[in-house]
């Protein structure tokens, strides 16, 4: 039986050099080649070729896992934002005890780079705009010249933060790992956008943890669809641990290809409110650059936008 590999393995040449590898009782060379080389058993060249494959696949192991849960979030993102730059109408509906109680209008234009611009369409906020760029948001009112500094966490409508309207992706600010997999949770019944699956379905489970300071989560327990890897549902924590709401993603089937056109947010302290957003429409659109600058929006209406 050969012992593992130490701290002085190293790939050469194509082969594996270990100072101090001692298989089937004898004192190996400095380097063993292909079986059957001088000097070399082939007995003993396919041991140390099974030493090496072991080690090595155990060095690449957490870089190939951060790979996989990479891709797993673009892939996740994709049921979300069909193209890198959208125009997404937004409504966003509260209800208190089972029962509608309001709603708000949005229009959001996402565009790379950590990006966002929520135009506020509602009677009751209309002229009203959230600029989100990165870690940064910022509060344009019609009647002052002056942005106002706020967080993704600031509360637009119930449980619906700015960073729950502006952001919809997770690849631009998460990585952690996949922990696991587990059937998938049925939804609430009380969100009759999400139907029942028609048949029991596994999930896999993402715990991420978030890349920037200025995010709404500071981590996410995501549950993907095993097969398609589609968002099903995600635990929503706070920085100091404790979960603040649960989320569930209400596929819909738009131009032949499933998309989430709902979410909604449950909040563990007031269990007797819900809210939902609904996306009415997304589309591929890029809103002009100079739009996301603050200073410019002030000047700027950006009527018929």
């Amino acid at each position: 039986m050969c012992k593992a590999p130490t701290s002085q393995s190293r790939p050469h040449g194509g082969a594996c050099v270990l100072a101090s590898l001692d298989c089937y009782g004898q004192r190996s060379p400095k380097t063993a080649t292909t079986a059957g080389s001088a000097g070399v058993p082939p007995r003993l060249g396919a041991a140390r070729r099974r030493s090496c494959a072991v080690f090595f696949t155990l060095l690449a192991a957490p870089a190939l896992a951060a790979e996989n849960v990479a891709a797993l979030l673009k892939e996740a993102d994709a049921y979300r934002l069909p193209a890198a730059s959208v125009r997404v109408e937004t409504q966003v509906d509260l209800y208190r005890d089972g029962k509608f109680d309001k709603e708000r209008l949005y229009t959001v234009y996402i565009k790379p780079g950590r990006r966002s611009l929520v135009l506020m369409k509602s009677p009751s906020e209309i002229g009203q705009k959230v600029l989100m760029l990165a870690d940064q948001f910022w509060l344009l009112m019609p009647e002052s010249q002056r942005p106002l500094r706020i967080t993704a966490a600031q509360k637009l409508l119930g449980e619906a933060s700015t960073g729950d309207i502006a952001n919809m992706t997770w690849s631009e600010d998460y990585d952690g790992k996949v922990a696991g997999e587990v059937d998938c949770p049925p939804p609430p019944a009380d969100f009759p956008e999400m139907a029942p699956p028609d048949k029991p379905r596994r999930c896999l489970r993402l715990d991420l943890t978030a890349t920037h300071t200025g995010v709404t989560y500071a981590r996410v327990g995501l549950l993907l669809d095993k097969a398609s890897h589609m968002p099903v549902k995600a635990d929503l924590y706070v920085g100091s641990g404790k979960r603040a709401k649960e989320a569930w993603y209400a596929p819909k089937m738009v131009g032949g290809h499933p998309r989430i056109m709902a979410m909604l947010l449950l909040d563990d302290i007031r269990p007797n409110r819900r809210t939902v957003i609904h996306y009415r429409s997304i589309v591929a659109k890029a809103a002009p650059d100079e739009f996301f600058n603050p200073a410019a929006l002030v000047r700027n209406n950006l009527a018929g936008w």
